[in-house]
């Protein structure tokens, strides 16, 4: 009998386990993998899943809309969690494919940076185009956009992206146009004109890249005095590699990274209630930790140690003539303006 107790009771145990472990839920969540993704499992998934026992599958992709819109209108979304670059945030929700979130679960928002909460997205954290410079090949520190643009103060070869986004911000920035202006200047044809006769000043002395790995090598090899660069490449060549190499803030042009719930979500309730806890500025402050992004709102951003802060695109030292990219501007003008930047590389 004992026997017989001590099977029954250990089946009753594992049966609940088993019915315990079916009620455990999982959110599928797909992000752009990589560093990003090693720092949001720490910063934001593993508390989630102490806290709330729900888990979490993962999976990469390369961004777009494209496989969540097929997903939609099969009515087979197998993604709960999206994480999305700010035009697929802006177009994604404008189409249908991400779900309105109760954005009253998300409490006070009064400090979040404007424009970094959406009625289908909530930013999860910052991003920056910076420039950079080798400390030991400069007698002088740049300082300012202007400084960029001086060929005469600071001789030597310039990186930039090979895109007018960004790059036409710069030259705007460094002809004297406020950072509040950038856009409204840049709206119009004597703007356009201006920004790229300011690129015309230093044409001759530019090394373009395309890829982000490359500015940071090219500053390394010494091919540049200076640099645009992802303020977190610059921030882990510093770190990881040891390279002496200082960030200049000014005119940093900032985005943000955004999560959202697709439609058809099968876990989309799970997925709305880790937006909000990872909202929480004792939860944004922790990505800095792992990665050099910073959280969206200020509250957040005071819990960071001062030393890390020194590299967050939000801190009150280094935001103060920051330029937030203007997606509906560039999703309307950008091939008029890529054309005309082609044909200019051209000349």
């Amino acid at each position: 009998m004992k026997f017989d107790k001590g099977i029954a009771g250990a089946a009753l145990v594992a049966g609940l386990c088993i019915a315990g472990a079916a009620r455990a839920e999982t959110i599928s969540v797909v992000t752009f993998g990589g560093a990003y993704e090693a720092a949001a499992k720490q910063a934001y998934f593993d508390p989630f899943t102490k806290e709330t026992g729900t888990g979490f599958s993962l999976e990469a992709y390369d961004g777009g809309l494209a496989k969540l819109s097929a997903m939609v209108e099969a009515k087979n979304t197998t993604w709960d969690l999206i994480d999305l670059e700010s035009n697929d945030a802006i177009a994604g929700c404008d189409e249908g494919l991400l779900q309105k979130l109760d954005l009253a679960t998300l409490g006070d928002t009064s400090d979040f940076i404007p424009g970094s909460i959406t009625p289908c997205a909530v930013a999860t954290m910052v991003w920056s185009t910076v420039f950079a410079y080798d400390k030991t090949k400069l007698a002088t520190a740049p300082t300012s956009m202007a400084d960029f643009f001086d060929l005469k103060a600071f001789p030597g070869k310039r990186g930039l992206r090979k895109s007018p986004k960004a790059t036409l911000e710069w030259a705007l920035i460094a002809d004297g146009v406020a950072a509040a202006d950038v856009y409204k200047v840049l709206g119009t044809p004597a703007g356009v004109d201006r920004a790229f006769k300011k690129l015309d000043s230093i044409k001759k002395d530019i090394v373009w890249w395309e890829a982000g790995s490359q500015a940071p090598q090219l500053l390394a090899d010494g091919a540049v005095v200076m640099v645009q660069a992802y303020n977190g490449r610059i921030s882990n060549a510093v770190k990881e590699q040891g390279k002496p190499f200082v960030t200049v803030w000014d005119g940093q042009v900032y985005d943000f990274e955004w999560w959202g719930v697709p439609t058809g979500a099968k876990s989309g309730d799970a997925a709305k209630k880790f937006i909000a806890f990872q909202a929480k500025p004792e939860v944004l402050s922790q990505l800095s930790k792992y990665i050099a992004y910073a959280p969206p709102r200020s509250k957040a951003v005071e819990l960071i140690d001062a030393e890390t802060l020194k590299g967050m695109p939000t801190a009150p030292a280094n935001f103060g003539n920051a330029v937030q990219i203007d997606v509906p501007f560039w999703t309307d003008n950008f091939d008029a303006l890529n054309k005309r930047f082609t044909a200019w590389l051209a000349q």
